[in-house]
């Protein structure tokens, strides 16, 4: 489309721009392509943990369609690691993988997000909030340690 790239018209915002001719005959300007490859490859070698995916960091447009909002406690790790190291615990109770702050459960990897993805869902199926501050015991003020405790006993959960 673009003959090469040979007929640059200038240099845009975000890269060059080139004359482009379609199959159909119309003359086109092109850009970024390889700034859009090199974006696309960086981002393909690169993971991220959100860290804090929990009800009000998730967004619904005006079709119900959900968007994950709140970036602030990304990380960004390379594909070829598996586990990403971390000076500190990052989240929000309640919906914090264990690995997160107990140091013997196992390294801190993408299953972090899995775990405060599964306790969304729980709270959702549930119908229960997750962080009960009205609890009898200290055992139920976090839905996850609710859930244990009714499944240590033998009892079913409830569902709204």
């Amino acid at each position: 489309m673009a003959k090469g790239f040979k007929d640059k018209l200038g240099e845009g915002g975000y890269g060059s721009v080139y004359k482009g001719k379609l199959r159909s005959g119309h003359l086109v300007t092109i850009k970024e392509w390889l700034a859009g490859l090199n974006i696309y490859i960086g981002v393909m070698t690169c993971k991220f943990l959100h860290f804090d995916i929990k009800p009000h960091n998730i967004l619904l447009d005006k079709n119900f369609t959900p968007k994950v909002s709140d970036f602030g406690l990304a990380k960004l790790y390379s594909t070829d690691d598996s586990f990403v190291t971390l000076t500190a615990a990052r989240g929000t109770m309640g919906y914090m993988a264990p690995e997160l702050f107990y140091k013997n459960v196992g390294g801190v990897s993408y299953k972090a997000d899995v775990y405060s993805f599964g306790m969304l869902l729980m709270e959702m199926i549930g119908r229960r909030r997750n962080l009960n501050a009205f609890a009898n015991h200290a055992s139920q003020i976090y839905f996850s340690s609710c859930i244990y405790d009714q499944f240590k006993e033998g009892r079913d959960m409830e569902m709204g």
